[in-house]
Formats: structure tokens, C-alpha cells, sequence
């Protein structure tokens, strides 16, 4: 569309141009008019190859490759390829029992539903905004809370997509996507408020960070013993690469969750909810 918006006005302008020459409106006895107009074309057509170009290889990069399947360039310009999703998957579906209930974001429900074969809490057809808000409502609070609220709808295991260890242009942690679950959560449940997330209005994961953000589920369920990997040399332990910050909770417990699989690249991470009579 912006392609043709642009050919059209340099058409147009063209136009005008040869219009204006056959008329006589153009001075021919300062032949930098024409020029200037030639230059002008020119710089028009440039910008447009350019943005055809980018837009090529956007299209190349980032939307060439399945939705489960990862794909990068590596230090020296090899293809990477990620499929820590179909890993997941196949995992929930061979060491899970058949009835087990899988709580995740809304946006894996039926991923996990149709490769995992699963029952999922939420999925993308969810219409009930209460349900959805109950999700982001464990998500937002601290792991004895959430714990009340995951046995409240009978949960077996929980999903999260972590992927801050390797970062490429189609990364996306579930940490990007915690402020919605606030948001969404906030809107139901008044006990969740956004600013005890936020520090002076912004998000962090540091040392700096808010008290709720650095001990609620979503926290710990994402960055449990991250705090011991070296992620990139000359950093120290527990460096998140895609927000080039150290983590500010290395030292991380799980009490009523335990960790079932990681994913080889850390990108989909599953914990078990522990029963009641097991969990001390």
C-alpha cells in the first residue's frame, strides 16, 4: 500500500512536471528546475527500493519460518533453528497423564491443546474475561496465593515461555507479556495493582525492581536457577540478555511447585503443582 502511495505522487508529480514543460510554465532559462524535479525522482525511487529491500528481508527473517518453529542467524551468519515449543509439547504429551490440566497464558491454549493434547485453562478462544483475569491474577501474585488459586481450578502443571537466555528477533518471554497479565488481572481483581510492579512507572527485573515483581509467580516461575547460568562471558551469573540487566532475584525458591522439564534452549519452561499432602 505505502509502495503505491508513493509511485502514485511520483507519477503524479511527473506529470505536472511534463504538463507545466508543454505549457511553457517552466522556465527553461534555469535548467536547475528540471534537475532539482529529476533529482527529487530519483531520490523517490531510492527510498523506495530501500524500503522494498527492508521489507524483504523482514519478511524473510521473521515470518518465513512456522509459529512454533524458531529460526535466527548465528554469530557468523549460520541459520539457528529453535523448536524448544514442539519439544515442549511432546513432553506434555508423553510424561503427563491424559487428564492433566495445563494453566499457561491465553496465548499457548491451543498449541498445547493440539500438539501437547492437553486440557488448557485459557486458550485464544476464551471469551470469559473473569477466567482470563484469574490466570493473570496467579501470574500477578506471590507462589502461596497462586497456589490457592491454581487448586481452585484444579491445575496439574504450569507453562511459561521464558526465552531471555538466547535472544534473537523473534524471542518473546512471557516477562514481555506480565504487565497484560496485571492489566487484565487489575481489571477483575482489585487486589492487583499495576504501580506495585513499577518503579518510578517503569518495568524492571534488576535489583531495582519492585518487592511484588522480584517474588510473584511469574518471577520465579521464569528466572528459577537462571541465577546460576553464565549466559555471556564477561557477565556475571544470572545475566538477562535480552533486558542486558542481572537479574535482581538469583536466589530463587519454589515451595508448592516443582520444576518438571526445561526446554534445551530455556525457552518453554513446565512446573508441576505439588499435591497438598506432598508439597511440605
Amino acid at each position: 500500500m505505502i509502495l503505491l502511495l508513493y509511485a502514485g505522487i511520483s507519477l503524479k508529480m511527473w506529470s505536472y512536471l511534463c504538463l507545466m514543460h508543454k505549457q511553457g510554465l517552466l522556465d527553461q532559462s534555469q535548467p536547475f528546475h528540471r534537475n532539482g524535479a529529476i533529482a527529487l525522482l530519483l531520490g523517490a525511487f531510492y527510498l523506495l527500493s530501500k524500503y522494498a529491500t527492508h521489507c524483504t528481508w523482514v519478511t524473510s527473517e521473521a515470518y518465513s519460518s512456522p509459529s512454533i518453529v524458531l529460526a535466527a542467524r548465528g554469530a557468523h551468519g549460520n541459520r539457528v533453528i529453535f523448536d524448544d515449543y514442539r519439544e515442549a509439547y511432546f513432553w506434555l504429551r508423553q510424561n503427563t497423564p491424559p487428564d492433566a490440566k495445563v494453566m499457561s497464558w491465553w496465548d499457548y491454549g491451543y498449541q498445547i491443546t493440539a500438539m501437547g493434547n492437553r486440557t488448557v485453562i485459557v486458550d485464544n478462544n476464551t471469551w470469559n474475561n473473569t477466567h482470563i483475569a484469574t490466570v493473570g491474577c496467579a501470574m500477578s501474585s506471590y507462589e502461596d496465593e497462586a497456589y490457592e488459586i491454581m487448586r481452585s481450578l484444579d491445575v496439574d502443571y504450569v507453562l511459561v515461555v521464558f526465552g531471555v537466555l538466547l535472544v534473537t528477533l523473534l524471542m518473546i518471554s512471557i516477562t514481555m507479556m506480565f504487565l497484560w497479565m496485571v492489566r487484565i488481572g487489575g481489571g477483575v481483581f482489585p487486589v492487583i495493582k499495576e504501580p506495585d510492579y513499577l518503579v518510578n512507572g517503569e518495568y524492571r527485573v534488576d535489583k531495582g525492581a519492585a518487592p511484588k515483581m522480584l517474588n510473584c509467580l511469574m518471577y520465579k516461575l521464569s528466572y528459577y536457577r537462571f541465577g546460576e547460568l553464565i549466559t555471556e562471558y564477561g557477565k556475571p551469573a544470572g545475566y538477562d540478555r535480552a533486558r542486558g540487566v542481572e537479574i535482581g532475584n538469583k536466589d530463587v525458591k519454589l515451595e508448592y511447585l516443582e520444576e518438571a522439564f526445561t526446554t534445551s534452549n530455556w525457552i518453554v519452561r513446565i512446573y508441576k503443582v505439588k499435591p497438598p499432602n506432598n508439597r511440605w
